[in-house]
């Protein structure tokens, strides 16, 4: 027998079709749930069926409308499938047909299905549909009513419509629904009164029709808490306006809605309700007042004490706006507000932190008495951390708290031992040019004291200080000029500032009509009221008040916005041909000090103690002689140690600081004048005596016809020569003119007491100018005098006093002889200084 084969079985088909059947049914149901199916066709001859089925009578459209046949056929008009469309809508239409409440809630919810279609609300609008609409929602049927305010509710949402619904007075019907036992008719009756609460009209509408009183039953209700939040909403949109805010307080409804916002258990609505109090309070100071006559203070330190980050933000936002009016900030601290606002300053989270440091920068603005309580309270240490948080407005709400705090001096005291002053270096650096502002206006109140500019300048402060300078926003570049003013109070500040080139944008910003402010002319003059040297430079005139100390240099006429370079940097300069640099100073270093020295041993010891950055030729030469002269058969060990030791002192020598250089001489001629000249019995006396000291050290009196005789300039060179440096301290000058002899004149007049001014004029000229009290006549006697100002002669009539008006005075200040052509004395300087290179 042959072998029987196995029977391969065929596999299921990779895209299985299901095989078409006719669907027939006499069950209604059956066909009404068929409307739910996916399937275009089937839709097609359901929505037939159910047409043909309600067109046989009534008791057919009941049966539909008890199966739920209308929600489903209402969702099918708007099918994309036309047939589907059409036999849909004639099925609505025929249902149509049945009892007025039949009627009523097919139309109604064919209307709110329509709705929300931008379009169909305008053809709605246009069609009068509003009307209606309002008269259905005292309809008795509860599914009516819900797809009224359904409509309305989409509606109200375009502006056209909700100016028709305060003109039909169609906002009464709506709060009417607020009663109704239907959860979801109440919401959607709250959802469109917040729509039309954001209108003006119909907010002042809504109140004047007592509509507040609605809502505050709705908050008088437990079983509501669901719907407290939107009812708050709604109270907060109406008390935007000051006249719904006085209608609510006159009917009493006020003071409820406060009390519901302290006792209330549900946060979510007391967070609305003081989001609203916010809202509103930043309207208008009328609304502020009435809020603080029914005691909201009160009820915002009971929201600061609730253990909720969102009802205390909400409740630190309220007490920033409320602190506008200055009633309240007293009334804030009275309760304890402050005590409750403080501690938040340290919380975890951000915005806490913002509000709360808000809150407190508007309770202590321009109320010292708040600001002493955030001190009790410990506020000053947290807020000076909050200085360091990457948040930008954390920062700006704190650096305004402190400078507040700032204005009281004990206060202003602990926040600079807290390291406020390194803290603000950061926000001097940002990028935002509100942070910069404040921080600012944190240096300009704390840098009014020592330590303060102190620890700013040793913290590297004073960079983006000056940096900010440049700003082109108009505050952040105004409250750096007045951080700047308040900075140059003292020498080293002031020096530090002029180092980072704060003089010459100060003078750039001074002289843009856009760009200059109150502050900037006078931090110019601030900085140079500290640095006679400046001052001199720039303006070429120094008052009886400007005193020369030691240290002061005199470069000559610097033109405004150039950069004026510090006697160090003058100092480390190569020799040129320039102008020599005069320095008084009469201070030694430690390293130079020798105590106890009469005038003649000063004079005596001048030669080695100059300065250690002026050495004397002829001493080098001499060192080098000395050198050559010693004895060849030295060991070679010890020529060794000998270079090495050389090269150690020449390393030490060049690592050393630059000092000041001391002038031995200038020391010797204070305390020359002060033992002969400061016992004088008058004024006059010891001028004319210390103008017959400085002409005898300068070269004594001079010939005006043989002025170009006197060879100072070759002097002046040969000094540069000798000292191989640009600086010259005035002691060494021995033939001086106009403006040697009235620099040294007012640095020993300031020292002496006497009052006198340094005045520079063109080229070489300068003159000092002193004020003294004429002898009164016999019939003048007990009346006040003014004193006369007169120029002083170091020159020519040596101690002479003129007037500044006579012509003695006017030749004094003239300088044409050397404007017009080149004396005798300037061509023998120009020659000098032509071969200066072959001399060296």
């Amino acid at each position: 027998m042959g072998k029987k084969q196995k029977k391969e079985v065929e596999p299921f088909p990779k895209d299985p079709q299901f095989s078409t059947f006719i669907i027939e049914s006499r069950n209604v149901h059956t066909v009404v749930l068929m409307l739910d199916s996916l399937e275009d066709e089937i839709l097609l001859k359901a929505c037939e069926a159910i047409y043909k089925f309600a067109e046989k009578g009534d008791d057919n459209k009941m049966n539909l409308l008890g199966l739920g046949a209308i929600p489903r056929l209402a969702k099918l008009i708007s099918h994309e499938d036309k047939q589907i469309h059409m036999y849909a809508t004639m099925a609505f239409g025929v249902m149509s047909t049945n009892n007025d409440v039949v009627v009523h809630e097919l139309a109604t919810l064919c209307l709110a299905s329509m709705s929300i279609d931008f379009t169909s609300k305008v053809e709605i609008y246009e069609k009068g549909g509003m009307a209606p609409l309002i008269h259905l929602l005292s309809s008795p049927d509860p599914d009516v009513q819900k797809n009224s305010i359904e409509c309305i509710s989409n509606l109200v949402k375009d502006y056209v419509c909700r100016a028709a619904l305060s003109e039909i007075n169609g906002i009464f019907p709506v709060l009417s629904l607020l009663s109704s036992e239907y959860p979801v008719i109440q919401h959607l009756a709250l959802q469109t009164l917040i729509t039309i609460s954001t209108d003006v009209e119909s907010r002042k509408a809504l109140c004047q029709i007592d509509g507040h009183e609605n809502l505050l039953q709705v908050l008088d209700t437990p079983e509501f808490g669901d719907l407290h939040a939107d009812t708050l909403h709604i109270l907060s949109n109406c008390l935007e306006e000051a006249q719904n805010v006085t209608i609510i307080r006159d009917s009493g409804a006020l003071e409820k809605f406060l009390v519901f916002v302290a006792t209330s258990t549900y946060p979510e609505a007391q967070k609305h309700a003081t989001s609203a109090i916010t809202r509103s309070a930043r309207s208008n100071s009328e609304t502020r007042h009435i809020f603080h006559q029914e005691g909201l203070e009160k009820v915002l330190v009971m929201l600061l004490g609730i253990n909720n980050d969102a009802i205390r933000i909400a409740a630190c936002e309220a007490v920033s706006v409320m602190s506008e009016d200055e009633a309240s900030k007293e009334t804030f601290r009275t309760e304890n507000g402050i005590v409750q606002v403080v501690p938040l300053l340290t919380s975890d989270n951000v915005e806490m932190k913002e509000a709360a440091a808000l809150a407190l920068a508007n309770l202590t603005t321009a109320n010292s008495s708040n600001a002493s309580a955030v001190f009790d309270a410990d506020g000053v240490e947290p807020l000076v951390k909050l200085l360091s948080e990457p948040g930008d407005g954390i920062v700006v709400n704190a650096a305004a708290t402190i400078t507040n705090l700032a204005l009281q001096e004990p206060i202003r005291a602990s926040i600079q031992n807290c390291g406020t002053m390194t803290a603000i270096i950061e926000p001097l650096k940002s990028n935002n040019p509100v942070v910069q502002s404040k921080a600012a206006l944190v240096v300009a109140s704390l840098a009014c004291d020592a330590n303060g500019r102190t620890e700013l300048r040793n913290a590297g402060g004073l960079e983006p200080l000056v940096e900010l300078l440049h700003s082109n926003n108009d505050e952040v570049r105004r409250n750096a000029c007045w951080a700047v003013l308040v900075c140059g109070k003292d020498d080293p500040t002031t020096a530090e500032l002029c180092k980072l080139g704060a003089l010459e944008i100060l003078q750039e910003i001074n002289l843009s009509s856009n760009r200059k402010n109150s502050f900037s002319d006078a931090a110019v003059k601030r900085l140079l009221d500290h640095n006679t040297a400046l001052k001199y430079c720039l303006t070429g005139y120094l008052s009886s008040a400007d005193i020369i100390a030691d240290g002061f240099y005199d470069p000559g006429w610097i033109k405004q916005g150039m950069k004026v370079l510090t006697l160090e940097e003058f100092s480390n300069q190569e020799m040129n041909q320039h102008r020599p640099i005069l320095l008084i100073n009469a201070k030694r270093t430690d390293g130079q000090q020798v105590a106890g020295l009469s005038v003649e041993e000063k004079l005596s010891e001048a030669p080695s103690v100059i300065s250690n950055r002026f050495p004397s030729s002829k001493s080098y030469i001499k060192e080098k002689t000395s050198s050559k002269g010693k004895s060849r058969g030295k060991k070679e060990e010890e020529k060794q140690k000998e270079e090495q030791h050389q090269q150690k002192a020449e390393e030490e020598e060049k690592n050393k600081p630059w000092e000041c250089p001391y002038d031995v001489l200038f020391d010797a001629y204070l305390s020359e004048v002060a033992r002969n000249i400061l016992p004088l019995p008058s004024t006059r006396e010891q001028i004319v005596a210390l103008a017959t000291f400085v002409s005898d050290k300068m070269g004594g009196p001079l010939c005006k016809e043989k002025l170009h005789e006197f060879t100072w300039e070759l002097h002046i060179a040969d000094l540069k020569f000798e000292l191989k440096s640009n600086v010259i301290p005035i002691g060494k000058i021995q033939k001086g003119i106009y403006y040697h002899r009235a620099l040294l004149f007012k640095a020993l007049a300031d020292r002496l007491g006497i009052g006198c001014s340094l005045v520079r004029g063109k080229y070489t000229r300068a003159w000092n100018e002193v004020q003294l009290v004429d002898q009164p006549s016999q019939d003048i006697i007990g009346l006040f005098i003014p004193p006369t100002t007169y120029i002083l002669d170091l020159m020519y009539q040596v101690g002479s006093l003129m007037r500044t008006d006579s012509p003695d005075a006017a030749y004094y200040e003239s300088y044409t002889s050397c404007k017009i052509t080149p004396c005798k004395c300037c061509k023998q300087l120009s020659w000098y200084l032509d071969n200066f290179e072959k001399r060296k």
